[in-house]
């Protein structure tokens, strides 16, 4: 089973919000649920917290850090993702790296995509609406931690 681990980070004032990323590529453009945690796959041997900072970094172009707090595993799709959250302030504005695929589907040609395609803010409410459903513990178990 695949392994992936993400970052989930937050802010309290001037009111609780979380920062979610929206999946980049053509599967995903019109899906209401395409906004994830900033995580990806962890290599083999590697740190699972170390992990999570490469891939938000890999993901959103930005370094994070602070006191991140774990916020436990769970199992979607063949894999098994492993989430932190921390209080920090990551831009909106972001750069990521890209994958290529075949596009269209059985067209012989190939089209590159970003990873994740933009970030923002949400109050815990609307992110629940909009958040991959797998990802939904993680969004609960960060609303725990803010009251």
């Amino acid at each position: 089973m695949k392994t992936s681990a993400g970052i989930l980070p937050f802010r309290k004032k001037p009111k609780p919000v979380v920062y979610l990323v929206h999946m980049g590529g053509p599967y995903w453009r019109n899906k209401v649920r395409s906004w994830s945690i900033a995580k990806g796959e962890v290599g083999e041997g590697e740190d699972l917290l170390e992990a999570a900072k490469r891939e938000f970094f890999e993901e959103t172009g930005q370094e994070i850090s602070g006191a991140f707090l774990p916020l436990g595993e769970v199992k979607a799709s063949g894999k098994t993702i492993y989430a932190w959250t921390v209080e920090a302030e990551p831009s909106t504005q972001i750069t990521s790296n890209t994958f290529t695929i075949e596009w269209p589907p059985k067209s012989g040609k190939t089209a590159a995509f970003p990873e994740v395609d933009k970030a923002a803010w949400f109050d815990p409410e609307r992110a629940k609406e909009v958040i991959v459903k797998s990802q939904l513990p993680f969004l609960e178990r960060v609303e725990a931690l803010l009251r």
